[in-house]
C-alpha cells in the first residue's frame, strides 16, 4: 500500500523536499519526535522550493523558517486557511528538538498532515500532473514494514538536532552541495514555473479543498501546544498554577439551556487566582465568534470566585485578548505567559486615573508639551492601545516621551519602555536626555549593551532591536 508520500518520487521537480517528506512519515512507526523534526526539515525544504521557483516571492531580510512563511509575498500566495496551520509544523519540531517534553503519536501525525497539505498547495499552484489528494493516517507505514529503513532514518535525523539547536532555528545547510544544486536550478527555471502558476490556478478543473478542523481539534493540537511552549502545565481540579480545562461553571442565562456551562480552558495564577479564560472556535471560524460566550464565562466565574479573568478568543491561528475592565478587545500574537498575566491582573488594582497625576515641570514645562501629554493619557484612558503624535524639530519631542514615560510608570500602566530611532546618534543623545529627566530609572542603550535584560528603559535602533529579538528568542523557539 502506498504511502501518503510516495507520489512524490514520480515527480522529479520536487526532489529538493520529496525524499525529506517520505523520510518523515517513515519514522513516525519508530519515532513520532524524530517525525517531528523530520516534518520540520521536509518543511523547510518545501518553502525553500516555493521562494526559489516562484519569482514573485520577496526574499525576507532573514531566512529563518519563520521569517520566511510570514513574508508578505508568501503569506498572500498560501491559501489563508493553510498558511495559519503551518507554525504548527515548526512549533511541534521546536518541542522535540529543545524541551525535551514527549511527542505524542498524534502530535506528529498532525504535523505530517499539515505538510502534506502544504506539499499539495505546491503541486497544485505548479505541478503539470496535479490531481487533489487527501492524508491519510492508515496508509502511514508500520514499524514492521520498514524497521531497517526507519532506523536508519532516525539515526539520520538525530544526527542534525545539533545542528538545529546550533543554527538559530535552520536545520538545512544550505552548503551542502546537493541542496545548493537543486536551488540554483530552481532559480534557473523560475520564470518558466512562474508563468505556468498562472494557468494552472485558473485551471476550473483543478481544486484545493484546506482540511478544516473541529472546535476539539483545534483545543487539543494548535492551542495546546502554545500552552506548553509557554511553561503552562495542565492539570484537574488543582485549581493552582495550572491550566484547567472544561471548567464548570453556573450561572449561564438560562434561555440557553441550564445554566450551566464548561470554559474550554481557565489559566489558574500561583495563588489560586483564575487569571485568564480560553474560548476556542473551529480553525474555519472567526476567532472573535466566541466573544460573547467568554464574557458569560468570566460573568460566572468572577461570580464563584470574587475575581474577573481576562479573556481570550482564538480559533487556534488568531487571537485576540480582552480585558473589559481596562481596555477594548484587541489582537495580539499568542496566549501570554503566567507571568505577564499576573503583572496583568497586578496593574488593575495598582492603576491610578492619569488625570490626577501631576506632570513633572522639571521634565516638561511647556504649555503644548503637557497639552501634548495630557491628550495621550485621555487616549490610553479611553482604551486605546496608540497615539500619534506630530511636532516639529525643537519642541522637546524627547522631553514629552520622558514625560510620558514618568506619568505611565507612576500611573501603574506601564513597566519596561522602549524608545526606537532611526539613528544611532539619536538613540545616544535620547538616553542621555532620560538619564538627566529620570534618574531613578535604570536604563539600557541596546547599541552598546545587550546584557541589561533588567533596565526599564531600552534604547535602540530600529534594524538592532529587530535582531535583538531574533537573537533573544528561547531556545524552544518561543519569543
Amino acid at each position: 500500500m502506498a504511502a501518503n508520500f510516495a507520489f512524490l518520487k514520480s515527480i522529479p521537480e520536487y526532489q529538493l523536499f520529496s525524499n525529506a517528506c517520505i523520510e518523515a512519515e517513515n519514522v513516525l512507526s519508530t519515532s513520532a519526535a524524530m517525525s517531528a523534526v523530520g516534518s520540520r526539515k521536509a518543511f523547510e525544504l518545501a518553502v525553500k522550493w516555493v521562494y526559489s521557483a516562484d519569482s514573485t516571492m520577496v526574499a525576507p531580510y532573514k531566512d529563518n523558517l519563520q521569517t520566511l512563511i510570514h513574508e508578505e509575498s508568501f503569506r498572500q500566495a498560501v491559501n489563508v486557511s493553510t498558511w495559519s496551520k503551518l507554525s504548527y509544523i515548526i512549533k511541534i519540531g521546536n518541542i522535540a528538538v529543545h524541551t525535551g517534553k514527549d511527542i505524542s503519536r498524534n502530535d506528529a501525525v498532525l504535523s505530517l498532515a499539515i505538510l502534506f497539505e502544504f506539499i499539495e498547495w505546491i503541486d497544485y499552484c505548479y505541478g503539470q500532473t496535479y490531481q487533489e489528494r487527501k492524508f491519510d493516517e492508515k496508509l502511514i507505514p508500520q514499524a514492521a514494514d520498514n524497521a531497517d529503513q526507519a532506523a536508519k532514518i532516525k539515526a539520520a535525523l538525530a544526527a542534525e538536532l545539533n545542528t538545529l539547536k546550533e543554527s538559530a532555528g535552520k536545520i538545512i545547510d544550505e552548503k551542502d552541495r546537493e541542496i545548493a544544486r537543486l536551488i540554483a536550478e530552481l532559480q534557473q527555471k523560475s520564470a518558466q514555473i512562474t508563468a505556468h502558476k498562472a494557468e494552472y490556478i485558473n485551471d476550473r478543473d483543478r481544486s484545493f479543498t484546506p482540511e478544516d478542523l473541529s472546535e476539539y481539534e483545534t483545543r487539543k493540537k494548535y492551542i495546546d501546544i502554545d500552552l506548553k511552549l509557554l511553561g503552562w502545565q495542565f492539570s484537574q481540579g488543582t485549581r493552582t498554577d495550572c491550566v484547567e480545562e472544561e471548567m464548570p461553571v453556573v450561572g449561564m442565562p438560562l434561555e440557553s439551556g441550564s445554566g450551566a456551562g464548561f470554559v474550554d480552558y481557565v489559566l489558574w495564577g500561583k495563588d489560586g487566582t483564575p487569571l485568564a479564560i480560553i474560548e476556542a472556535k473551529r480553525t474555519l471560524k472567526d476567532a472573535k465568534a466566541g466573544t460573547h460566550q467568554a464574557w458569560l464565562y468570566v460573568n460566572c466565574i468572577e461570580k464563584m470566585t470574587g475575581h474577573r479573568p481576562i479573556m481570550f478568543n482564538t480559533n487556534g491561528y488568531d487571537y485576540f485578548i480582552w480585558d473589559d475592565k481596562t481596555g477594548p478587545q484587541r489582537r495580539v500574537s499568542g496566549i501570554f505567559s503566567r507571568d505577564d498575566l499576573q503583572r496583568l491582573s497586578h496593574r488593575r488594582s495598582s492603576r491610578k486615573k492619569l488625570s490626577w497625576i501631576t506632570i513633572d515641570d522639571k521634565i516638561t514645562d511647556r504649555y503644548y508639551q503637557k497639552a501634548a501629554v495630557r491628550a495621550v493619557c485621555d487616549n490610553i484612558e479611553k482604551g486605546h492601545m496608540r497615539s500619534l503624535l506630530v511636532m516639529a524639530t525643537g519642541t522637546g519631542k524627547t522631553r514629552t516621551a520622558a514625560s510620558l514615560t514618568d506619568i505611565l510608570s507612576r500611573g501603574g500602566y506601564v513597566t519596561n519602555t522602549l524608545f526606537l530611532a532611526d539613528r544611532t546618534a539619536l538613540v545616544r543623545q535620547a538616553k542621555d536626555a532620560f538619564k538627566n529627566l529620570l534618574p531613578d530609572m535604570s536604563l539600557c542603550n541596546l547599541l552598546s549593551n545587550k546584557e541589561d535584560k533588567n533596565a526599564r528603559i531600552v534604547f535602540s535602533t530600529y534594524p538592532t532591536m529587530m535582531n535583538a529579538i531574533d537573537s533573544a528568542r528561547k531556545e524552544d523557539g518561543t519569543p
